[in-house]
């Protein structure tokens, strides 16, 4: 999937997004016209959106990946029994320069 860097880049350093990964069927075979799109963000510190942010911030990435719908999840709120695996297979498509 091609993501839009320079649009993806704006829209994270305006939500104070540390760190943006994919992971989940996006980055296997089993990836098709319906899935949606499994992200893990890290915000900056000191930086915690509420609810109705994060739902905008979804709204504005889903816009980015073609109106697929996204799943945003912390590593905090990572099923323990998946944590590990998500995070060894997580592709970075975002990083804040420092």
């Amino acid at each position: 999937m091609k993501i839009p860097q320079e649009k993806l880049s704006q829209l994270c350093q305006h939500w104070h997004i540390h760190k943006l990964s994919l992971f989940g069927s996006v980055l296997r075979d089993d990836f098709t016209a319906d899935s949606d799109i499994d992200l893990l963000v890290e915000f900056e510190v000191g930086f915690t959106p509420s609810f109705f942010k994060l739902h905008q911030i979804q709204e504005e990435l889903s816009q980015l990946f073609d109106g697929r719908t996204i799943d945003l999840v912390t590593i905090k709120s990572l099923n323990h029994r998946i944590r590990e695996r998500v995070l060894a297979t997580a592709e970075v498509c975002y990083v804040a320069k420092r």
